[in-house]
């Protein structure tokens, strides 16, 4: 095949097609043949040869041809034993004649695929009458006004700097090198070389530019076989791929008015593929679901159910020893999102206290800037506060003038109200907007004396021992150096109160809610390891500090999710070192608005829950996700910065990496592309499953293979709870976190739980199992018979919620596949693609949905095809199944929660009934651990239950506006009240959040 860029119209399509090429026939009994296949030069007739049968019978109509279906969605290639040997988007079949037989195709390539369904379905829909001006006028008309204002002399020619002036302005990020190639190239053929560009070879050099031809085939696949959209083609696409809710045809003017580049398009309501473009590589289309943009998650939980981004050393520009420090530090680390920002204090000159890190031989600041810094900028990117993490190692007389700079820089910023015994634990966010908490040592209350001794903080001490300055005497790795504290500077600290950390025991005895230890890593990482759910559950009611190992003196960061995946809620990153793990911070933070505070997941804060970091695969009451994801193509990727390269052009690659609990971590890449590889094409496709989704980022890197030096071109990482299905454009960004300007990659994504990305060829994690194959969740022996028998009663809802799950989610597979459609499609588009076959025919509707009833019945107008016959009895089953999944959800959710209710009337004595019933030491930790499981296990299934009637209703609610809006509903109108549901952007309250862990 020809470079398939040059496939820019439905004229290229046919015009290859009837050249015609090799494709490879598929059979039932799974057996491929070599077949060349070409469309007749009248366009009435689709040949192959050679074949067995005669000439006449060796070909297809086209006017009999109901459908044209790209990827493997047939019964055929389906079950094909040769199916493995050719990847999805190489296939593709044409369904024809009155019994809807399938003629199915295997394809050198995914190009091929896409000329054939293009031309086929731009026949099947307008025949060969149609291929006139018209079709193409949209683009060549605005082009040729662009051109004529260009042509300030009205020479009908424009000189070659302005032509590639007026390329480069329409399409910002295309190298002028490239375009001027262009143009000579075309001249050449021309024999014009040195003369003026014309008109046509304007437009010619510019559809051969600037047309992606991965848009060009989503184009025509969503526009009625059309070379442009209309706002109804336009609403299937935004609804149906971008999972958009709501939309309508006045949205959708909207974008094409906005988007549209000509005049005459705007007018008939048509977005060309100039306009498509241009409204895919808009924000509107980012992978970033712009929700996340602003705060959107609940800000009424403790402080402790919050991750905080944390800064450490903000001082330093480099690393610990020689870099340079500098004020500035601070204020990027504030107007980035840092909600905890660290001072480490000396004693300085005229009794001012200076901020370094040990002996660097970067320059001190003075202690009253950074606070004046803090002042102005605490709360510029946020407005929910700031914790001010003092470091003290500074004599009782400039300890004094510490707490005056505080008192009287910050003012009523301060937060100084003490703490309420009564209390279990920190107040929210939301109740401390606009306050900043000072976390140091504090004198005991009943300390009355100006001054007294505290155990001085290992940080900052550790960095001075390893330059072999300090000594102190240690117990476990703790320091047990003693500090003089001045009372002013003591009474600062209210919330958050420094203490060292011994065990977890010791804590869960003795630690007030109010009290934070800092841990170094390496401390940390050994409970990571050896006690991470007592680690989680710790994490639960106090906050806990992790910060570097001084042994990083290069300032390199951990890998914040090491301690995440703990509850770990303050991670401390050296802001100023670029890389992998500054990355993993600055993208998990985005997901609340940026405002540094990030809802730890539910099943981390309930105080009854069980979670294991190590776990292998799916959690009790999280239920696991598949993720599908198409590298689509690159879009002026540059080279590397510093890089020596061999050639002038890049050769990218791309990672696609997974970064979560051990169980989801993952990465896959691309083959290397070494032609264009500025603009690449990939059309790659992965897959993987989220056990932990909200733990989950993706992150995507994209590297030179033709480097000498560095091989980093770009990256950005989101997180999983921002993804946006269907196609999007993932805007990339340099080492140091700058957006590139008109950069990009162009990926798909599709997520088994949420809307949209309808055309994802895989079926996702449902697979239809029967009754015996079947797994089901239970609960665990605990060993207490009272509290086993509570849980017993909960064994069968629990089989019953599973099977109205599972029959759902079988039928609607069923339903899904006769209708030519993968299980990651919606409802909408089943009886959209429905419909196309009925209207198709002769003859009147054969089938009519009968919109009477809340279940819409499928009704024959007499005799029909075999396969339609198929398609009734299925959507029957659907119907049916979903209406006793609606009818007795509710029932079935209160049985389960009812028995996790009567389990939970235990939680407070279960200590104290496992001892009487003779349980002790190991036995009892199990059994306590085994009641977490249960119950997190019982609230699990019940919101996925909850969930699955959500998504039954939603469906009914897609069969009746899509039979309206296709002609062929019968009667009735849907109901208001059965199919209301939430919008997507009101929002959403704790405790309905907190059972989205189960959302299947």
């Amino acid at each position: 095949m020809p470079n398939y860029r040059t496939i820019n119209s439905t004229v290229a399509c046919l015009s290859f097609m009837m050249e015609g090429c090799e494709i490879k026939k598929v059979r039932s009994n799974s057996r491929m043949y070599n077949r060349f296949f070409v469309l007749d030069s009248d366009m009435h007739f689709l040949r192959w040869e050679p074949s067995k049968k005669d000439s006449e019978k060796a070909k297809i109509e086209i006017k009999t041809i109901k459908e044209v279906r790209a990827g493997k969605n047939t019964p055929v290639l389906r079950s094909s034993g040769l199916s493995d040997q050719f990847p999805d988007e190489c296939a593709f079949s044409i369904i024809y004649g009155e019994n809807y037989e399938s003629l199915d195709l295997a394809a050198s390539s995914a190009d091929i695929v896409n000329t054939w369904v293009m031309g086929l379905r731009y026949l099947i829909s307008y025949g060969k009458h149609t291929l006139d001006a018209n079709q193409t006028s949209l683009r060549t008309s605005w082009l040729s006004s662009v051109f004529e204002i260009t042509d300030i002399d009205k020479e009908g020619q424009v000189c070659l700097a302005s032509a590639v002036r007026l390329i480069k302005d329409l399409n910002p990020g295309m190298k002028a090198s490239k375009i001027e190639l262009k143009f000579k190239e075309l001249q050449k053929e021309k024999e014009t070389l040195g003369s003026g560009i014309t008109c046509d070879t304007f437009v010619e050099a510019y559809c051969e530019l600037c047309t992606r031809p991965e848009i060009f085939f989503l184009l025509v696949q969503f526009s009625s076989n059309k070379e442009y959209m209309d706002s109804k083609d336009l609403m299937l696409f935004v609804e149906v791929e971008q999972g958009v809710e709501g939309v309508t045809e006045d949205m959708c003017s909207e974008i094409i008015n906005k988007y549209e580049p000509s005049k005459e398009g705007r007018e008939k309501g048509y977005l060309s593929i100039d306009g498509f473009s241009r409204y895919l590589v808009s924000s509107e289309c980012h992978i970033f679901d712009p929700q996340h943009k602003r705060v959107c998650q609940d800000m009424t939980q403790p402080l402790s159910h919050y991750y905080i981004n944390s800064s450490h050393n903000a001082c330093l520009m480099e690393d610990h020893f020689w870099g340079s420090s500098d004020i500035s530090g601070y204020i990027r680390a504030l107007k980035t999102g840092c909600r905890s920002i660290q001072l480490v204090v000396w004693d300085g000159p005229d009794n001012e206290p200076l901020i370094y890190i040990g002996h660097s031989v970067a320059s001190p600041i003075a202690f009253c800037s950074v606070i004046n810094v803090i002042n102005k900028y605490a709360f510029e990117a946020s407005e929910y506060p700031l914790i001010m993490c003092l470091v003290v190692h500074c004599s009782i007389r400039q300890q004094k003038v510490m707490a005056q700079h505080i008192g009287k820089i910050l003012g009523e910023k301060l937060y100084l109200e003490p703490p309420n015994p009564e209390e279990n634990y920190l107040p929210s966010p939301e109740k401390l907007k606009g306050k900043i908490l000072v976390k140091g040592k504090k004198l005991p209350a009943t300390c009355l004396d100006p001054e007294g001794d505290v155990t001085d903080e290992e940080e900052g001490l550790e960095m001075s021992r390893r330059f072999g300055d300090e000594h102190s005497d240690q117990v476990n790795g703790v320091s047990q150096k003693k500090l003089r504290l001045c009372k002013q500077l003591s009474d600062l600290v209210t919330l958050c109160k420094s203490v060292q950390f011994k065990d977890f025991d010791t804590s869960k005895r003795n630690q007030k809610y109010w009290e934070i230890p800092s841990l170094n890593e390496v401390v940390a990482s050994r409970f990571a390891n050896e006690y991470p759910e007592d680690f989680v559950s710790y994490n639960k009611k106090f906050l806990s500090r992790i910060y570097p190992s001084p042994m990083r003196i290069d300032a390199s960061n951990m890998n914040p999710q090491d301690f995440w995946k703990c509850g770990c809620q303050i991670v401390a990153m050296n802001y100023q070192t670029p890389g992998l793990m500054m990355d993993l911070n600055t993208g998990w933070f985005r997901q609340n608005g940026n405002c540094g505070y990030v809802l730890r997941p539910s099943i981390m804060r309930e105080e009854v829950s069980y979670f294991s970091v190590n776990a292998k695969d799916s959690l009790p009451g999280v239920s696991a996700q598949l993720l599908h994801i198409k590298v689509i193509s690159g879009q002026n990727l540059p080279k590397p910065r510093g890089s020596g390269a061999k050639g002038d052009v890049v050769e990218p690659y791309v990672y696609v990496e997974i970064h979560g609990i051990p169980a989801d971590c993952a990465e896959q890449r691309t083959k290397t592309i070494t032609q264009n590889g500025d603009n690449p094409i990939f059309d790659e496709s992965y897959e993987f499953q989220i056990n932990m989704p909200e733990l989950a980022v993706l992150r995507f890197v994209v590297l030179d293979d033709d480097f000498i030096g560095d091989e980093f071109i770009a990256q950005y990482t989101i997180p999983f709870e921002c993804l946006q299905p269907g196609y999007r454009h993932v805007p990339l960004q340099s080492l140091t976190g700058e957006f590139l300007p008109n950069t990009t990659l162009f990926v798909h994504i599709a997520i088994t739980n949420r809307r949209g990305g309808g055309k994802v060829h895989k079926r996702g994690l449902y697979v239809r199992k029967g009754k015996k194959a079947r797994e089901y969740t239970s609960t665990k022996t605990i060993g207490i018979k009272a509290i086993d028998e509570v849980f017993r009663t909960a064994t069968q809802p629990l089989r019953e919620a599973t099977d109205l799950r599972e029959n759902v989610q079988n039928a609607l597979v069923s339903f899904k596949e006769l209708c030519g459609l993968p299980s990651a499609a919606n409802m909408k588009q089943c009886i959209l693609t429905v419909s196309t076959w009925l209207l198709n025919s002769d003859n009147t509707l054969l089938v009519t949905l009968n919109l009477s009833d809340q279940y819409p019945a499928m009704e024959a107008q007499g005799p029909i095809p075999e396969i339609l016959r198929k398609v009734l009895l299925a959507y029957d089953t659907l119907i049916q199944t979903s209406r006793t999944l609606i009818e007795t959800a509710d029932a079935v959710y209160a049985k389960i929660m009812q028995a996790q209710m009567a389990g939970m009337d235990f939680h407070e004595d279960l200590h104290r009934i496992g001892a009487k019933d003779g349980l002790k030491g190991r036995k009892l930790q199990k059994a306590m651990e085994s009641f977490a499981w249960n119950i997190t296990v019982l609230k699990g299934q019940a919101d996925l239950l909850k969930h699955a009637k959500n998504e039954a209703l939603d469906s009914l609610r897609q069969i009746h506006y899509a039979a309206q809006s296709c002609g062929i509903s019968k009667n009735g109108s849907a109901s208001p009240d059965l199919f209301r549901t939430r919008t997507a952007a009101e929002p959403v309250p704790e405790t309905e959040a907190s059972g989205s862990n189960g959302a299947s």
